[in-house]
């Protein structure tokens, strides 16, 4: 999706470990206590990154990644006291659900070109005001749930050949990746249809979200400014 080759090109610009936080600059009501929020299973797509430096895909380390940010996901949500309703957006294509789903893949897309990417809109720039529209409410109405967390992540890891070949190219002062990993999480008010707020994140060496530590981690730092 367009969405992903917009992230790529953040994280190129972007050192390890970094948060880029945007908040709604209009009006807008927080999660209060005890908010139900429909979490959408993260869409996760990992690859490994080859010596010759392409990425081939791991369905298993896609499933890793995906159910192990899911839980950690879960288990913050929850921690500040708030219920989860989990929902899979491959089973919730068709109808209005479907049609929500895909609005929001397509304003994720222009959130992340001209807030991040500096795309020249130079209202919009500073102007973090994004929405769904009122349709977002059937979201609410069909899983009885006040809020909508969106959770998305792309990335590779290097193989053992690529970083033999980082080593060897090293000894000759050429520098080549080893790979990245970069996740975006985007909470929208059901109610209202508005994205209050959006953050995208590059993973740290130590937030592997194949393994379920490092899941842990990532989900703790996606979702440290959120306002839940």
């Amino acid at each position: 999706m367009r969405t992903w080759a917009l992230l790529a090109a953040v994280m190129l610009l972007c050192a390890c470990g970094t948060t880029q936080t945007r908040t709604f600059t209009g009006e807008y009501t927080p999660p209060p206590a005890n908010s139900r929020i429909l979490v959408m299973t993260p869409d996760i797509q990992l690859a490994v990154l080859t010596a010759a430096g392409m990425q081939e895909p791991r369905e298993d380390w896609s499933n890793a990644g995906r159910d192990n940010l899911a839980a950690a996901i879960a288990t913050r949500i929850q921690s500040e006291g708030h219920s989860v309703t989990p929902l899979d957006p491959a089973t919730a294509m068709e109808g209005r659900t479907g049609q929500i789903i895909r609005l929001h893949d397509a304003v994720g897309t222009s959130i992340v070109a001209i807030n991040y990417m500096h795309a020249n809109v130079p209202t919009r720039r500073e102007n973090f005001t994004w929405t769904l529209g009122e349709g977002a409410r059937e979201l609410a109405v069909a899983h009885d749930a006040q809020y909508a967390l969106f959770i998305t992540g792309r990335g590779s890891y290097a193989s053992a050949g690529r970083v033999a070949a980082m080593v060897g190219l090293a000894v000759l002062g050429v520098g080549i990746p080893l790979g990245g990993q970069q996740a975006f999480a985007s909470l929208v008010d059901l109610e209202s249809g508005n994205v209050i707020w959006f953050n995208v994140v590059t993973a740290a060496p130590d937030e592997d979200m194949r393994e379920a530590e490092g899941a842990a981690g990532l989900a703790e730092r996606l979702l440290s400014d959120a306002p839940l």
